[in-house]
């Protein structure tokens, strides 16, 4: 693999004391050993590849999952459980400048037909995932950011065909939303949940369908055999007619060639608190279960769960290894400790962080890769990836079955383009986050 952050990255060091970890139990399954044939062979266990998997395994595919890990091992395990709209970082005025208005309505539809896969996922098999929230609080950090979010309001109902609830400052508290805020606007679409349970969900009812899932099964290398592709692990061989690369954050720059520069890892960091007591939480004045984020570029996610922890994340990170990895967690220890001052001596045990996965044109991308019939990839999500990816595994397989998708917008086929600098374009990142912390003061 030729991955564009040193190995620690990729390792064990940023996924320890990750809380998800210890909420459910994962299934133990084999590594890939000796040769299989199947039609689809997909890369990568996350959200993406396991939708693929299950759909395209329901409809009577024959399927291969190869896992570096084990399913949920990258940003899909350990992610704020935040199931939104979203998936691109791109405003209206934008969509409607390069696509037209009629596209840009089509993105926010699968946006929203994004939510309620999931949500129909969760139905269907009657999965536990500690579903909470209706919708989701964005706060205004600054007071102009409040007349903002305003003016946004009144979007929503022409690109979702629901009405927001404005929030004004003095009504926070009421609210469960104490806090150094200007005010919020509530969207009721989404909810929050277990990502590792939904996970589980996942791959359980992919395999069900008879999808073969490998853990501890990198690919090492991706060819032509003839007519099929060839993807070569540790201790086995896939042979497939079709391949979905779904790696995202973890990609690697060869796997295949054709990704080399064209996505940008982000690190986002995340801790969980021991559960908060109803003094604790009177105190601080936050009693909303609302998943919830704040309007800073660099942007505060956080959500009070069903066993009263509290989950609280951020954007940000630049470098990787074991120094930056701690200096990250006591940042964002120090902004929950500020923006929550009455928690600042409640234990936070466990934190861990996650690469999510940005594109040039910040949107993400479904779809047939030029030049290389037969090779897919879903990815570049922007840290709303819990519905987004379910979505575009959903897509890819309806469109390797030959189905044509109810929706499937122009601006998620759009190919990717390379950054500047190909496999050092990670120099450009500083100089971008300097000028969005600046911004965020």
């Amino acid at each position: 693999m030729n991955r564009i952050f040193p190995e620690y990255t990729y390792g064990a060091g940023p996924r320890e004391t990750c809380w998800w970890d210890q909420t459910c139990t994962f299934p133990d399954r084999g590594a890939l050993l000796g040769e299989h044939r199947v039609d689809v062979a997909i890369i990568g266990a996350g959200f993406t590849g396991l939708s693929a998997a299950l759909h395209l395994a329901r409809n009577g595919l024959k399927v291969a999952v190869l896992e570096a890990n084990f399913p949920g091992w990258g940003a899909s395990g350990r992610n704020g459980g935040f199931c939104c709209l979203g998936g691109g970082k791109i405003g209206d005025a934008a969509l409607d400048k390069k696509f037209g208005r009629s596209e840009r309505l089509a993105y926010r539809s699968a946006e929203k037909a994004a939510v309620a896969l999931v949500s129909d996922l969760i139905d269907e098999f009657n999965w536990n995932v500690d579903r909470h929230s209706s919708g989701e609080t964005v706060l205004a950090h600054k007071p102009k950011h409040m007349e903002s979010l305003k003016i946004d309001a009144a979007t929503v109902e022409e690109n979702y065909g629901v009405s927001p609830k404005v929030i004004e400052k003095e009504a926070l508290g009421e609210a469960g939303l104490a806090g150094p805020f200007f005010g919020a606007v509530t969207n009721p679409i989404g909810f929050a949940l277990n990502p590792a349970k939904y996970l589980t969900g996942l791959s359980n009812a992919a395999e069900r369908f008879g999808a073969l899932i490998f853990h501890n099964s990198p690919v090492r290398t991706l060819s032509k055999a003839a007519s099929q592709w060839r993807l070569a692990s540790v201790n086995g061989d896939v042979l497939a007619e079709q391949v979905i690369v779904a790696t995202n954050g973890y990609s690697s720059e060869n796997l295949p060639d054709w990704l080399a520069g064209r996505y940008m890892p982000g690190q986002s960091t995340v801790l969980v608190t021991r559960p908060l007591t109803i003094d604790e939480i009177s105190a601080q004045g936050w009693h909303s279960e609302q998943m919830s984020y704040d309007t800073r570029n660099l942007l505060h996610y956080f959500r009070l769960m069903p066993d009263r922890r509290f989950l609280f994340g951020m954007r940000g990170g630049l470098l990787s290894g074991s120094y930056a990895e701690a200096r990250a967690r006591r940042k964002v220890r120090r902004d929950f400790e500020k923006m929550f001052p009455a928690w600042a001596g409640v234990a936070s045990h466990h934190s861990w962080s996650g690469m999510v996965s940005l594109a040039r044109n910040r949107l993400p991308f479904v779809g047939e890769l030029p030049d290389q019939p037969g090779i897919w990839a879903g990815m570049c999500y922007h840290g709303n990836g819990v519905a987004m990816s379910t979505f575009s595994g959903k897509l890819l397989a309806e469109l390797i079955l030959g189905k044509t998708p109810e929706n499937y917008p122009l601006a998620m086929r759009r190919h990717l383009t390379r950054f500047p600098f190909g496999r050092y374009r990670r120099v450009i990142m500083p100089p971008v986050y300097a000028g969005l912390m600046v911004s965020d003061l």
